[in-house]
């Protein structure tokens, strides 16, 4: 990508346009981040911010309560929409009970 000040500015009407819903949005105009790591001891802080267990944590999640354990406990680690929820709720733990 061109980072010129022509260039940017193109790319911004491009955006502009794409958010007005005058063009499609697609991954040319949208950037997706790199996946955001959570550490174990991150989830299991969210989850106590919650108030609740972890199979309550679990069905929150919409995973299964061994999925949770291992995150907590650093054996696995949380990927795809269970990784971009994490993030999400993050931020802002009562979106979650919102939901």
């Amino acid at each position: 990508m061109e980072f010129s000040g022509p260039a940017l500015v193109a790319a911004a009407e491009n955006l502009s346009d794409a958010l007005s819903g005058n063009e499609k949005v697609t991954l040319r105009h949208f950037h997706v981040s790199p996946k955001t790591e959570i550490k174990p001891k991150e989830i299991a802080a969210i989850r106590r911010q919650l108030n609740v267990s972890q199979a309550v944590f679990a069905a929150y999640l919409g995973v299964r309560p061994a999925s949770v354990m291992s995150w907590e406990y650093g054996t696995r680690r949380p990927s795809g929409a269970a990784l971009k929820l994490l993030s999400i709720i993050r931020q802002n733990p009562s979106l979650l009970i919102a939901a």
